[in-house]
């Protein structure tokens, strides 16, 4: 049997390109001479339709788009992912489902099972979960059909009860297929071969694996669909973070009509799981998955051009680097707003970015700006000393002044904070934290410099000063990061911790850091909940980012 997998970029609720995208997809593998072509998950609507499941037009659509996709699961079966209805009184009225269509009909359809809700996932808000489990007959072959999460239920310590798989193992199935939309983070890559080599292992029979490609607002899909042989071997693999459809041959006897790419000797055999911040790990992909954020975020929601504020530090120059690369250096605007206390070093390094990308840029000094806000403020600050108050001040001007210039042209304003400093509230609300996307919000400082090591492996792009020099918001007088918080190299490891390993003070403290470091730091963690609550999206590039996967309270006692 010749099967395809159709790896692609949807955009949720736009019915009619992704429905087009579907059936040019099911044209080309006809013209292959596939007999079935998988989709990924909620292909039709896109996914996560979040709350537009609620809404009943919603669902109509979905319908409606399977109904034209149908048309054309003539002489190949085709399988597709969509929102069902559950005809059942009891419980959520619909299924996560996926179709099978083929002779103009659907021929199948099939629930999913574990609905995750955990991190970034809320599907048991939606969704019911199956209830039964059948394998699907299709040209002498009979089918085991899953969903994404359904396949994530083996090892030592099972998050459900049930595997689907081990239902549907007693109907003698031939072939494992799986329409997914798992979302990329920097080690999944691992984990999911890691995972669907455990899956053929146990059941021993090949799994054809379909994952979605591109970026939801902050989730990134990075494709990666595979294919592997009875026997664990990795036959088939579409690229990361792009659009690709490829056929391959299925025999009778499990065996896969094409090259070993890995065998099941060399495919991971457990989930990539650092027991310490690794900076450097898989940042090319990071890098591409970053890229593939700004990318999407800008075409789907119809903008073409970017602004952000260029200070001469690290965080702002790798977010210009990757925007230019994401957008075109034309489609980017680099403003530089120096105030009394920045250096002309930081100035110079930030003119000297731009020209090496080549992208406009414009300076706009802000000291009439500043002294206008202090001379107004005078009668109430009443000569206290200088404080927080004057440097929030600047940062605030630079934020309006951004988002002025954005609103006069149109463009959306990139965030530059790094998750340390909005872990730690280092950063000022309606400032520097102002923004539509935070770029690198998931990625510590080190991770930072890693990318900017990356950005530069073929030559200087980001001026090395800027990579050496000790980092500084330039605020007040010789000011420097680490007047406020410990160095990067112990704070981002200790951070790591907290927030991807979930370790308490006493855990992390035996480890041998200061007790009095993770004690502040761990407090400086939760006081500053309130700011990132009110900060903007930000890209996932981790297994626990700030935003919707990671829900603390914002006036908890615990730790402060």
């Amino acid at each position: 049997m010749k099967i395809s997998i159709a790896q692609q970029n949807y955009h949720i609720g736009n019915f009619e390109e992704n429905t087009r995208k579907i059936i040019a997809a099911i044209e080309a593998a006809k013209a292959e001479g596939s007999e079935l072509i998988i989709f990924s998950e909620m292909s039709v609507c896109g996914y996560p339709a979040r709350d537009f499941v609620e809404f009943s037009d919603f669902i109509d659509k979905c319908y409606q788009a399977v109904d034209q996709i149908k048309a054309h699961a003539d002489t190949i079966a085709v399988l597709i992912g969509s929102p069902a209805h559950n005809t059942i009184q009891k419980g959520k009225d619909l299924f996560n489902a996926a179709f099978f269509l083929y002779e103009k009909e659907i021929k199948a359809e099939i629930h999913k099972t574990l609905l995750p809700t955990y991190d970034v996932f809320d599907e048991y808000r939606y969704f019911e979960p199956a209830y039964e489990w059948k394998i699907v007959p299709y040209k002498g072959k009979k089918l085991a059909i899953t969903i994404c999460e359904d396949i994530w239920n083996l090892g030592d310590n099972p998050l459900y009860r049930i595997c689907p798989m081990d239902q549907l193992m007693d109907q003698q199935p031939d072939v494992m297929l799986n329409i997914s939309a798992s979302p990329f983070d920097y080690t999944h890559d691992e984990d999911r071969k890691s995972v669907i080599k455990a899956n053929v292992q146990k059941y021993k029979i090949p799994m054809f694996y379909c994952n979605s490609v591109g970026s939801q607002t902050e989730i990134i899909f990075d494709g990666a669909s595979l294919v592997f042989d009875k026997d664990a071997n990795l036959c088939g693999a579409l690229p990361m973070f792009q659009e690709a459809m490829s056929t391959w041959e299925l025999n009778d006897d499990g065996s896969i009509n094409a090259a070993i790419l890995e065998p099941a000797s060399r495919v991971p055999d457990k989930e990539l799981n650092p027991a310490t911040l690794e900076p450097e790990l898989n940042i090319a992909q990071v890098y591409d998955a970053l890229i593939m954020g700004i990318r999407d975020y800008f075409t789907k929601m119809g903008f073409s051009k970017a602004i952000l504020g260029s200070s001469g530090g690290i965080d702002s120059a790798v977010t210009l680097a990757i925007t230019c690369d994401a957008l075109g250096k034309e489609n980017v605007r680099a403003i530089l707003m120096p105030s009394p206390y920045s250096t002309d070093h930081s100035v110079n390094d930030a003119v000297q970015l731009s020209k090496n990308l080549g992208n406009p840029y414009d300076i706009i000094r802000i000291d009439e700006v500043y002294e206008s806000f202090l001379q107004t403020l005078k009668p109430v600050f009443n000569d206290l000393p200088f404080s927080l108050a004057e440097e929030n001040i600047q940062s605030r001007s630079r934020g309006n002044l951004l988002m002025a210039i954005a609103n006069k042209f149109g463009y959306i304003l990139l965030n530059t904070s790094n998750k340390s400093e909005l872990a730690t509230g280092y950063g000022t609300l309606y400032g520097d934290m102002a923004g539509g996307l935070g770029v690198l919000g998931d990625c510590y400082k080190l991770q930072v410099y890693a990318l900017a090591q990356y950005i530069n492996r073929e030559k200087e792009i980001i001026p090395s000063n800027i990579i050496t020099k000790a980092p500084s918001a330039e605020l007040r007088p010789n000011q420097k990061d680490s007047d406020s918080l410990p160095d990067y190299t112990v704070l981002d490891q200790i951070l790591y911790q907290y927030i991807e390993k979930r370790k308490g003070p006493a855990e992390i403290k035996a480890m041998g850091y200061d007790v009095a470091l993770v004690d502040g730091t761990l407090k400086m963690v939760n006081n500053n909940e309130y700011k990132r609550n009110q900060f903007c999206p930000i890209i996932r590039i981790s297994p626990k980012a700030f935003g919707v996967g990671r829900r603390v309270p914002i006036v908890g006692k615990y730790l402060n």
